[in-house]
């Protein structure tokens, strides 16, 4: 019997094509449009493909709620290599990764895992759970009250750009960024 065509398996690919699929639907349609059915059949997978990776909706979410937590902690800790004063660098780092959502493409990501954290008390578990432990991580770097109100602030600028609720131009923009950068060196 001659071999029959066999397309070569690519689970990474396909893992990373649902997840693509499910914040795509979740940013165009909101978090209630990524099922598993609306997932599978815009992906072009089947739904056993689907399954074989998540198990559920919430295995999905968790899935892309990890991707994008990862790329947030490599941008970190980026930024903090190029910092060499050890006093507020987690918060200088934090700083300039939020303020750089909204003009990089994993900006759309981050719209994405926003809108599902307000809409899934699991996510917003995790991500408490990823705060303290970065807080606890640099507690003696980073803990003061300027340090943390840069924080709260750089929040604050990503919730608007999700929004779109306040419209301020570069030079605005760099300069809250400034400010907020001198405060935690306070």
């Amino acid at each position: 019997m001659a071999n029959a065509y066999q397309r070569k398996k690519q689970p990474e690919r396909v893992r990373q094509q649902l997840l693509e699929v499910a914040a795509r639907l979740s940013l165009e349609q909101g978090i209630g449009a990524v099922t598993l059915d609306a997932v599978s059949q815009a992906a072009g997978v089947s739904k056993g493909g689907l399954l074989h990776h998540f198990p559920n909706k919430l295995a999905l979410l968790d899935g892309l709620f990890d991707e994008l937590v990862a790329r947030f902690d490599r941008a970190i800790e980026e930024a903090m290599e190029g910092d060499d004063v050890e006093r507020g660098r987690f918060t200088r780092a934090y700083l300039t990764v939020c303020f750089a959502l909204d003009a990089e493409a994993d900006g759309k990501g981050w719209q994405v895992l926003t809108i599902a954290l307000l809409a899934e008390p699991h996510l917003k578990e995790r991500w408490r759970e990823w705060v303290a432990r970065r807080a606890d991580e640099f507690a003696t770097t980073d803990s003061s009250p300027n340090c943390l109100l840069a924080r709260f602030a750089a929040d604050g600028v990503w919730l608007a750009d999700l929004l779109e609720s306040h419209e301020f131009d570069a030079a605005t923009r760099a300069l809250l960024f400034q400010n907020l950068k001198a405060l935690s060196l306070q």
